[in-house]
């Protein structure tokens, strides 16, 4: 992490890795512009470079500072006693929405950099990636997918509502009047319904 950028005042900071967040994920690396970052954040191109030195120096400290960021919120949402897959769904979402708060772009700056074909991009945050990858994979290692009726795919459940939230999330930013804790609701309000028919077809 970049000690330097961390002496500014955090209103400063946060004002430059929210332009950068939203820049890189509506543009992704290849095309995501320092000129844009810099407008964004009504900063000079020189205060930027002088903190990253290059744009993969920014695409390196704001995924690095994403992944630390989403990590702590995780681990302060989601229960590690629970295990019902529909809660934890939910806690996840839940540590989503207080990123979202501060940071709105966070998440979908993540998920795109999942589809990122650049090779020195990708190269750069390996590790970090990997880091965000095991932290997923430790919570689904939590749900109790025997809890669920018999014959249901408790994967491919998850796989339908991450497919689903993340559609959700790209189609309400499209939206001006997009808002974390109405897109928090709207995505619990699926989850809550895929619990109710999981089980309510089961019961017959």
């Amino acid at each position: 992490m970049n000690g330097r950028f961390f002496d500014l005042k955090k209103e400063k900071q946060d004002r430059m890795i929210n332009a950068a967040l939203k820049i890189f994920a509506l543009h992704g690396y290849r095309h995501a512009s320092t000129d844009d970052i810099v407008k964004e954040a009504a900063i000079s191109k020189g205060l930027l470079f002088h903190y990253f030195g290059s744009k993969l120096g920014v695409y390196t400290f704001i995924y690095d500072y994403s992944v630390r960021y989403m990590t702590l919120e995780l681990k302060s949402a989601v229960s590690t006693a629970e295990t019902d897959m529909f809660e934890i769904l939910k806690q996840t979402e839940q540590a989503k929405l207080h990123a979202l708060r501060g940071y709105p772009y966070m998440q979908q700056f993540l998920t795109r950099s999942l589809s990122e074909d650049v090779g020195e991009a990708l190269i750069a945050v390996e590790d970090m990636r990997n880091v965000l990858t095991v932290n997923y994979e430790k919570l689904q290692a939590q749900m109790d997918f025997s809890l669920l009726p018999a014959g249901v795919d408790g994967q491919k459940l998850c796989k339908m509502l991450d497919f689903t939230i993340k559609g959700l999330m790209s189609e309400r930013f499209l939206d001006a009047s997009f808002h974390p804790d109405m897109l928090y609701q709207e995505i619990v309000g699926y989850i809550d319904m895929v619990k109710y028919l999981t089980y309510k077809e089961n019961t017959h």
